[in-house]
C-alpha cells in the first residue's frame, strides 16, 4: 500500500464512517502530508512500514522545524486517527502511534472581549449601508448564542424557532444542537429578516441561509473576519479580535455572572466539560479587587 491509497482510503472513512465536516477532514489530511513529508526527506517507508520509533523521529524533526507543542499534538492526533484507521481496515496489525505520547500544553486562556467593548463594536456598524443590519443582527446572534462561524455562516432559516426562543445548528461532526436566543438577538434578526433580506435577490439553492452577500449567496467565514476586524478598527479596539473572540466571551460572560458550566456546555456544543472549564478563569481585575474587599490583610 502506498501513501496515496492509504490516503484516499482515510478521505473516505473520515467522510463517511465519521461524518466529519469538510474542513475537519482537510485538517486530518494535512497533518498527515506532513508525515509524508518527513519520509520523503528521509527513510521513503510506506504507510504499512512505520514503526514508533520512526513517529518519535518525526516529532524531532517537527521541533526541529520550529512546530508549536500544540500544532505537534494536533498533527500526533491527526495521525493516530489515520492509523486507528489502518489498523481496524485490517491492513496493520498493530498501531505504531498507540503508545506516543502527547506533548505537554500549557493551558492558553482565550482572548474575550468586555460587554463595554461588544457594545462599541456592535455601535459602531454603519446602519446607513444595506449591509448594515445584516452585520448587526450577524454579531448580536454571534456574541447572544455563542456561535462558530462556521456555524453563523451556516444558519438556516428553516432552524430558527423564535417564537420559543431557540434556534438549531449543526455543529462539529455535524452534529445538531439547540441553542436558545436571546431577545435583542430575535429583535435585530426579525429586523434583518423581514426588512432587508426580503430585498435581496437569492441564489437559487440557497433560499434557506439566514446571512446572505449582496449576491444572494451565503457568507464565507473569511467574510466575517473581515467584518469584525473592519469593525474592531473603527471602534478602536486594539485587541486582536476575529468571531471566535465572541463565543469566547459568551461563555465567559456567563459563567461569570453565575452560569451552570454544564448549561454552557451544552450551549457551546462541547463534547467534553473539561474543554469548558477553561471558561472559569476570572479577569485580574475581578481577582483584585475580591481580594481587596474579601481578605483581611488587605
Amino acid at each position: 500500500m502506498n501513501w496515496a491509497s492509504a490516503i484516499a482510503g482515510f478521505k473516505t472513512y473520515l467522510r463517511l464512517e465519521r461524518s466529519l465536516s469538510a474542513n475537519t477532514v482537510e485538517a486530518y489530511l494535512h497533518d498527515v502530508d506532513k508525515l509524508v513529508q518527513f519520509c520523503d526527506a528521509s527513510s521513503g517507508k510506506n504507510p504499512l512500514e512505520i514503526t514508533s520509533e520512526d513517529l518519535k523521529q518525526f516529532l524531532v524533526w517537527a521541533n526541529d522545524l520550529g512546530m508549536l507543542a500544540s500544532t505537534q499534538a494536533r498533527v500526533l492526533s491527526g495521525l493516530k486517527a489515520f492509523f486507528k484507521f489502518l489498523v481496524l481496515e485490517e491492513n496493520l496489525q498493530n498501531d505504531p502511534s498507540a503508545l506516543l505520547e502527547t506533548p505537554r500544553l500549557t493551558r492558553k486562556l482565550p482572548d474575550t472581549l468586555s460587554i463595554v467593548d461588544i457594545n462599541n463594536l456592535i455601535a459602531a456598524i454603519d446602519l446607513s449601508k444595506p449591509e448594515g443590519m445584516r452585520n448587526k443582527a450577524m454579531l448580536e446572534v454571534l456574541y447572544g448564542c455563542g456561535l462558530r462561524v462556521s456555524e453563523l455562516v451556516g444558519l438556516l432559516r428553516s432552524n430558527l424557532f423564535l417564537d420559543i426562543e431557540f434556534i438549531k445548528v449543526t455543529g462539529k461532526g455535524n452534529k445538531e444542537r439547540l441553542v436558545p436566543i436571546g431577545s435583542e438577538a430575535i429583535k435585530f434578526l426579525k429586523i434583518y429578516l423581514e426588512e432587508v433580506r426580503v430585498h435581496i435577490p437569492v441564489k437559487s439553492g440557497k433560499e434557506d441561509f439566514v446571512f446572505l452577500n449582496r449576491r444572494g449567496t451565503p457568507l464565507s467565514r473569511v467574510m466575517v473576519f473581515m467584518i469584525i476586524k473592519d469593525l474592531a478598527l473603527k471602534a478602536g479596539l486594539r485587541k486582536t479580535i476575529s468571531p471566535h473572540t465572541f463565543r469566547h466571551s459568551f461563555a465567559t460572560h456567563l459563567i461569570e455572572g453565575g452560569a451552570d458550566l454544564r448549561a454552557v456546555q451544552e450551549m457551546l456544543g462541547h463534547e467534553s466539560i473539561t474543554t469548558t472549564e477553561i471558561y472559569t478563569h476570572l479577569d485580574r481585575d475581578f481577582l483584585r479587587s475580591t481580594i481587596i474587599q474579601y481578605h483581611p490583610r488587605s
